[in-house]
């Protein structure tokens, strides 16, 4: 496999805490990696870092072989790497199905600075692949009620609509089932494991160790900033460092 995602000393700082300490991570083409690791080990600060809503200290984050250290949010998204995020971030006053078109049309057009509203009704071809995503998450029948009506279940799964209709050569899963059911967890796992989105390199933090090795081809654990270990689910679980990192620490960002 080639590395899709190359993660090179990575350093952050908020004043006197230090959130990231020399983070060195390769994620491969095609695979599910989990980043796991106790509350404030600096996991979100590290995807923000990818992402762009952060600029590192030092260190590199190449993504497809490109330098990302200095670029926009937007651009980042739109050459593929594309984020979603652990308190859903969805347009509560329009309906699902206009959720899922716009990040589409986004991304098409390369910017998120465009008035959506005066092409949504003409993309056909846009609608008919959003009512698929839609149907892709058991969301089509509620196509047309507003986003910020739906259980939270629901608007977790909208989400990851959102984020699939883009096409992303990476998707970044911030907490994908924080907050769920158990049997809304369990379906959001097929999803995720589904024909769709299972080739797809996918990069996922979670603290619901069934959804981590339900999912993951590889872990990595982060503690107090710094990746410990990186392993399959087996070689994890089996790992003293791991089990002592998560006494004791405190809240993540």
């Amino acid at each position: 496999m080639s590395t899709i995602l190359d993660i090179d000393g990575v350093n952050k700082t908020f004043g006197g805490l230090h959130a990231l300490r020399d983070v060195h991570l390769k994620i491969e083409q095609g695979e599910t990696h989990a980043i796991i690791g106790p509350n404030g080990a600096g996991k979100s600060t590290l995807l923000n870092c990818c992402i762009g809503r952060l600029i590192p200290d030092s260190g590199s984050v190449t993504f497809d072989g490109n330098n990302m250290i200095g670029m926009k949010a937007h651009d980042i998204n739109h050459a593929g790497m594309v984020r979603v995020f652990q308190t859903p971030e969805i347009f509560p006053d329009l309906d699902l199905l206009q959720n899922v078109m716009i990040p589409a049309l986004a991304k098409r057009e390369g910017t998120f600075s465009f008035n959506p509203f005066k092409t949504l009704a003409k993309e056909k071809a846009i609608h008919d692949e959003a009512m698929e995503t839609l149907a892709d998450f058991e969301l089509d029948k509620f196509h047309n009620k507003l986003a910020g009506s739906i259980s939270r279940g629901d608007k977790r799964r909208l989400e990851l609509a959102m984020g699939l209709i883009q096409h992303p050569t990476l998707l970044l899963l911030d907490e994908p089932t924080a907050g769920m059911a158990r049997h809304d967890t369990n379906r959001t796992i097929d999803l995720l494991k589904s024909e769709k989105m299972s080739n797809m390199t996918k990069v996922i933090i979670e603290h619901d160790m069934h959804v981590v090795f339900s999912l993951a081809d590889r872990i990595s654990v982060l503690a107090r900033g710094h990746i410990i270990a990186t392993g399959t689910p087996d070689e994890i679980k089996n790992d003293q460092k791991v089990k002592d990192a998560y006494l004791g620490e405190g809240d993540d960002e």
